[in-house]
């Protein structure tokens, strides 16, 4: 199978990139339709920026049950999951410490307007935690307490690109890959070689940038970064990867960390506990068998569990 085989699509959804790539050419029409619905369904349940969304109807009623789809019942169910797993390094609570930063829009206005004082609304500190969001997905409902406000954008952009590979692949009986913002998810038969992926800081950057290209025949591949989603707030740099235990963004000696795993949700969930864990991340990727390349602030790389080495300037293994 060449590239020509290969039927590709190109759009901005989430307030990134989206890549869709399918191995028949002649169904890219089709797959395209199949990941705009689920998309937008994916936004009306967990935009942070809809005030029509079931995430701020969710954010505003406090302690208050409120009725969910079953979309947005998964959705926060693998927030959940994903803070269990990383003993609360990746919580869903962040919602109010990335607006106190000024992240209460659309990045790429946040982008436009500059430097800007925070707007704070309550004191700097530990978010709420993964434990004060309630869920009963059998009776379709959910609530909060201890003030907190959902930010699902750790998981829910992954568990997306999931969903959207397994059901383009499904339907449409073909190889899938989606791509939403660096988030790599693939499906189906893969073309012969696997699907080859370009990792670097910035999924959007050209193809000549330091990265390394890789290739995935199943599962999903994830790249956090400190150095994308950044801003500036009364002076100071900020970014969007919140530590949970100060409210705050992340200070790592990681710059960029890239997982794979068996789902995309499970390499995004690891790759931000990475940057969070910090020096610690390398053992803990190690030990759980994931294999990663961590990027640290002054750019060479440390690999983990099996990740293909790549011999260019600053690779450690």
């Amino acid at each position: 199978m060449t590239v020509a085989d290969i039927g590709r699509d190109t759009f901005e959804v989430f307030g990134t990139t989206a890549v869709l790539l399918v191995t028949a050419p002649c169904a890219a029409a089709q797959a395209r339709k199949i990941a705009d619905n689920l998309l937008a369904d994916v936004d009306r349940a967990a935009s942070r920026f809809r005030p029509d969304s079931e995430l701020s109807h969710l954010n505003a009623a406090g302690r208050q049950q409120v009725a969910i789809s079953r979309l947005f019942a998964d959705l926060i169910a693998a927030s959940l999951r994903a803070a269990r797993l990383t003993g609360g390094d990746v919580d869903p609570t962040c919602g109010r410490a990335l607006a106190d930063l000024g992240y209460d829009r659309d990045f790429a206005e946040l982008r436009a307007a500059g430097d800007a004082p925070p707007r704070l609304t309550g004191a700097v500190g530990p978010v709420p935690g993964w434990r004060s969001v309630h869920l009963d997905a059998n009776a379709g409902v959910a609530w909060l307490d201890r003030g907190a406000q959902l930010d699902l954008g750790a998981t829910a952009k992954a568990w997306a690109a999931d969903r959207c590979a397994e059901q383009v692949a499904a339907s449409l009986d073909c190889g899938a890959l989606v791509s939403l913002g660096g988030d790599v998810a693939v499906a189906g038969q893969p073309p012969e070689g696997g699907w080859r992926v370009r990792v670097t800081d910035d999924h959007a950057a050209p193809s000549d940038a330091p990265g390394q290209t890789v290739a995935i025949g199943s599962g999903g591949l994830a790249t956090s970064s400190t150095t994308v989603r950044a801003w500036l707030v009364g002076g100071r740099p900020a970014h969007h990867i919140i530590d949970p235990s100060t409210g705050e963004p992340a200070r790592s000696c990681w710059r960029t960390v890239s997982v794979a795993a068996g789902t995309c949700t499970d390499a995004n969930t690891a790759s931000t506990a990475a940057i969070i864990r910090g020096p610690a991340a390398t053992d803990w990727l190690h030990e759980a068998g994931l294999p990663a390349r961590l990027v640290r602030l002054d750019g060479t790389v440390a690999t983990t569990a099996g990740w293909p080495r790549d011999d260019g300037p600053g690779e450690a293994a």
